[in-house]
C-alpha cells in the first residue's frame, strides 16, 4: 500500500486507511481478523472514534500486536475541557495504548455551539494542549463537512491535519470543498479524505442504506466507478489518504484498489462531472 507524508507532520500514512466503523458490532475474531489483514495489506493508519459504537472496545484488543506499527487517530465529540479530557482517558482505556498519535475534534458543525465553546478558556482545546505537553497526543487536527465551519475553524488554532469529505459530488456539485482545500495547503495540514466512495444523499438523510446498514448515504459499490472516485479524490492537492465506508465489504473493495491507485486522467474527471451533475451530493455546501 503507497504511503505519504501527513502535512508538516512528517507521518507517512497508508493512502487507504482504517474506519474503526469497520469492527462495530462485530465478534472480536472478526475484528481481530479484519485488522490484522489489513496490516498485512500495508495499512498503517487506523482512525477510531467513541460515537463509532463499540468500536474503541473491539480495536483496542485487535491492533494491540500492532500498536508500535501503526497510526492511531481518535477523537471527541466534547466541547469542554472537562468532557474531552474524560472522553480522552476513556479513550487511551479502551485502545489499550498510552497515547494517540493524532487527537481530533470530532465533526465541528456550528459556529457558536461547536467551534466559540471548544475554543473558549474552558473548552476541549486546553485539554488538547495539555495532552500534547504530556505526550499523550502527538498531533492535533479536526474533522468537519462544511466549508463556512473548516475555514472558521483553521483561523482558531494551529493544526496538524484536517479530515473532511474530498468527494467527487459534493466538489462539483455542492463546491463544499475547493477552498477548504486551498486553505489547508496554504497552512501545510495534512488533509484526510473521508466520504470518498459516497455516490450521493439518501432522500431520508435519518436513514442508513438498506443494504449498507453502516453508511448514512448511498455508497458507490460498483468496483469500477469506485476506483476512479478513489483516484480523483487521491489525485486531490495535498490529499495524504481516503477512509473507506465502515462497510466491511466496500472497505474490503478499497483495500483491493489502493495499491494500484494511478492519478486520475482528464478523461476519469470529465466523466465524474457529468455523473456529478445528475446526483444530489452529501453535503451541497
Amino acid at each position: 500500500m503507497p504511503r505519504r507524508v501527513l502535512g508538516k507532520t512528517g507521518e507517512k500514512l497508508s493512502i487507504i486507511g482504517f474506519g474503526g466503523m469497520v469492527v462495530a458490532g462485530v465478534k472480536q475474531a472478526e475484528a481481530d481478523a479484519v485488522v490484522a489483514r489489513s496490516v498485512e495489506k500495508g495499512l498503517n493508519y487506523f482512525d477510531v472514534a467513541p460515537g463509532y459504537g463499540d468500536a474503541e472496545v473491539k480495536l483496542g484488543p485487535a491492533l494491540k500486536p500492532f500498536r508500535k506499527d501503526v497510526f492511531l487517530a481518535c477523537k471527541t465529540a466534547e466541547r469542554d475541557k472537562e468532557g474531552a479530557e474524560k472522553e480522552l482517558h476513556r479513550s487511551l482505556k479502551r485502545l489499550q495504548t498510552d497515547h494517540f498519535d493524532l487527537y481530533q475534534f470530532h465533526n465541528l458543525d456550528d459556529p457558536i455551539d461547536d467551534v466559540e465553546v471548544a475554543f473558549s478558556k474552558d473548552g476541549a482545546v486546553q485539554t488538547f494542549i495539555k495532552a500534547k505537553e504530556k505526550g499523550l497526543i502527538k498531533h492535533i487536527g479536526f474533522s468537519a463537512h462544511s466549508t463556512q465551519v473548516a475555514l472558521k475553524v483553521m483561523k482558531e488554532f494551529d493544526f496538524d491535519s484536517i479530515m473532511f469529505p474530498i468527494n467527487f459530488c459534493c466538489h462539483y456539485k455542492g463546491k463544499i470543498s475547493q477552498k477548504v482545500l486551498a486553505e489547508a495547503n496554504k497552512r501545510g495540514m495534512g488533509i484526510i479524505a473521508i466520504k470518498s466512495m459516497v455516490r450521493q444523499g439518501l432522500p431520508n438523510p435519518e436513514e442508513t442504506h438498506e443494504n449498507h446498514p453502516k453508511c448514512e448515504y448511498e455508497p458507490v459499490v460498483d468496483p469500477f466507478l469506485a476506483e476512479d472516485v478513489l483516484r480523483w479524490t487521491l489525485s486531490q492537492d495535498g490529499v495524504t489518504a481516503a477512509i473507506p465506508p465502515g462497510d466491511e465489504n466496500l472497505f474490503k473493495l478499497a483495500l483491493q484498489i489502493g495499491p494500484n491507485i494511478t492519478p486520475i486522467t482528464d478523461e476519469g474527471t470529465e466523466k465524474l462531472k457529468r455523473l456529478a451533475a445528475k446526483l444530489e451530493p452529501l453535503f451541497p455546501m
